[in-house]
């Protein structure tokens, strides 16, 4: 399986905006509480474990996710959100998977059709472009003078994962979905930090689009991340290294 993104200009583009910033960490803050809810301690509950995960290697502070962690502790609003998956075509015959957390799926599913319209796609049935896709653990860890690659392949076989892949800045490590959490549970334990740990949708292969198509595909990926019940966007756009979704 071949790298796909420059890690580096990722975390670069994520911190410029305050605005989106933000709006990240609400995202990460729903996902937490609603993994919280009934069990607010990660060393018995795993799924709580990989959403703290997650938000860390957004640079979501400590702070902000025991908020969430009290919060849902004391609440009952985290029970009643759902996760739904919806599937669609982008400009230049794109595909587009986006993933959602709400307590409105009647309201979440007409945002995500009107978004798609208007920024010249549509809102697809389950299944017509999710079979391009494989669904994956990644975790991927930067690449230092004290972190070789032989040393980062011995953790991951040691821990259980399918394929460590080596790239200028970044190793990327897939695991299949059901060993993800205890495969990112031994990395932390050897003292990897993460830029990215998440099951996510991964292109089988990806397209290139012309430079009016890119820049129509760019600002439906802005479009969707702005909706607040959209937690995570996965494409098969080859997009310049500064564009790479999350």
């Amino acid at each position: 399986m071949s790298g796909h993104s420059k890690w580096h200009n990722i975390q670069a583009k994520k911190g410029k905006a305050d605005a989106a910033r933000g709006r990240i960490f609400t995202k990460r803050g729903r996902e937490i509480a609603v993994a919280a809810k009934g069990n607010p301690n990660p060393d018995t509950n795993s799924k709580l474990a990989d959403a703290i995960a997650k938000a860390k290697a957004n640079n979501m502070p400590n702070d902000n996710i025991l908020r969430c962690i009290k919060k849902a502790a004391g609440e009952s609003d985290a029970a009643n959100f759902e996760t739904l998956t919806y599937e669609g075509y982008g400009v230049g015959g794109s595909a587009v998977i986006i993933s959602t957390l709400t307590d409105n799926k009647n309201r979440t599913a007409g945002d995500v059709r009107s978004t798609l319209s208007k920024c010249g796609g549509e809102l697809g049935s389950t299944g017509c472009v999710s079979y391009m896709f494989d669904n994956k653990g990644l975790i991927v860890v930067e690449r230092t003078v004290d972190l070789d690659e032989d040393t980062v392949t011995e953790y991951a076989i040691e821990a259980g994962a399918d394929d460590v892949v080596t790239l200028d800045d970044v190793f990327e490590i897939y695991t299949a979905p059901a060993a993800f959490s205890e495969v990112r549970k031994y990395l932390e334990g050897k003292g990897l930090n993460f830029l990215e740990a998440d099951v996510r949708m991964i292109p089988q292969s990806r397209i290139t689009l012309n430079e009016e198509n890119t820049e129509k595909f760019l600002k439906l990926l802005d479009k969707l991340e702005e909706l607040d019940d959209v937690q995570d966007v996965y494409h098969n756009v080859e997009l310049p290294d500064d564009d790479e979704e999350e």
